[in-house]
């Protein structure tokens, strides 16, 4: 008989080296409380990161993990997942390490859907290499690399999800335990490439840049909580509402006291719904934004060259089934 894992079976005795107050840790707790709520075997775990300090997760969580180079788990991630579909592979990746170097893998990764759970760490800066603007960085950021304040557009990790044909997509705040931990059970849940968005705070580098929506004093009016099926309601008493604008066609935050029934309700496969979403400014949209199922792409890959692939179970016999020359 198996004994329950709880969370303190899957942290590691190894000593956590993230800036005192880092979001990291807040969410560090909530993925090993996830993994124990969810009933995952350490065995058939495994975390892939990338470079980063969000890529110091492997060493922290007592399962199966590989610290990769930059911007590239997702390629690592995909060949483990292949290699071995029945494990669990999360990959922890940056804004920076995702999203700039390593853009290139996130954008297929998610095209295929293949069964990794993506944990994306979006501090907009680039915490390791010392607060140079990264690519979700704000216009006007100043930093090391943009004294001047940065030029460049900023990337919505968003729109670059369902751009690249993502079938699940959801955000959550580092020090949000409920919220954060809904999110990651759901992405663990979904068969296929989760992308989960986790805003993190860098106290170093870009303390507080999510304080608009985040603080406290202003969090009821400025988070709209998404849950399938249901209203979409925010603020102290649930007394604000989106609402869509059927002449702009855009989402209007209405009375939702006065007008409950032009109150929109979440529809989590609606993409046209979820690109509004994203793109709202305030109250930013937190949980799964997204999720539309599809056949995951080991599962199709397998069904279509099982009679190819044998398991050998050794290195070395598969090297040698394949050709070889000897050079002079």
């Amino acid at each position: 008989m198996s004994t329950e894992l709880t969370a303190k079976d899957f942290t590691t005795s190894q000593e956590i080296r993230w800036c005192p107050g880092c979001g990291d840790y807040a969410i560090l707790k909530t993925v090993t409380k996830a993994l124990a709520d969810a009933g995952a075997k350490r065995e058939n775990t495994a975390f892939i990161s990338g470079i980063g300090c969000s890529s110091r997760f492997p060493y922290y969580v007592d399962t199966y993990g590989f610290h990769t180079i930059h911007g590239r788990a997702p390629a690592v991630a995909t060949g483990l997942k292949l290699v071995n579909p029945v494990l669990d592979v999360w990959v922890v990746t940056g804004d920076g390490d995702g999203l700039s170097i390593g853009g290139n893998h996130l954008l297929h990764t998610l095209r295929r859907n293949i069964g990794l759970k993506i944990l994306l760490f979006n501090n907009e800066i680039y915490g390791l290499t010392k607060g140079q603007y990264s690519p979700t960085s704000r216009p006007g950021t100043r930093t090391p690399s943009s004294p001047r304040g940065s030029l460049d557009t900023q990337l919505s990790a968003g729109a670059f999800a369902l751009g690249a044909g993502a079938h699940f997509f959801a955000r959550a705040i580092d020090t949000d335990k409920k919220g954060l931990g809904s999110v990651l059970e759901a992405a663990q849940k979904h068969d296929g490439t989760s992308l989960v968005e986790i805003f993190q705070n860098c106290i170093v580098y870009n303390d507080n840049v999510f304080g608009a929506f985040t603080d406290k004093a202003t969090a009821a009016d400025a988070q709209l909580r998404l849950q399938h099926g249901e209203p979409m309601l925010f603020g102290a008493d649930n007394e604000k509402g989106l609402s869509l604008n059927t002449k702009t066609l855009q989402l209007d935050v209405i009375d939702a006291k006065k007008h409950p029934e032009n109150v929109m309700r979440h529809d989590a496969h609606n993409k046209i719904l979820a690109q509004m979403l994203i793109e709202l400014n305030l109250p930013v949209a937190l949980g799964v934004i997204y999720e539309n199922a599809a056949a995951p792409y080991e599962k199709t890959f397998y069904t279509e060259h099982s009679s190819h692939f044998t398991r050998t179970g050794k290195v070395a016999d598969a090297l040698r089934r394949t050709n070889t020359w000897t050079v002079t």
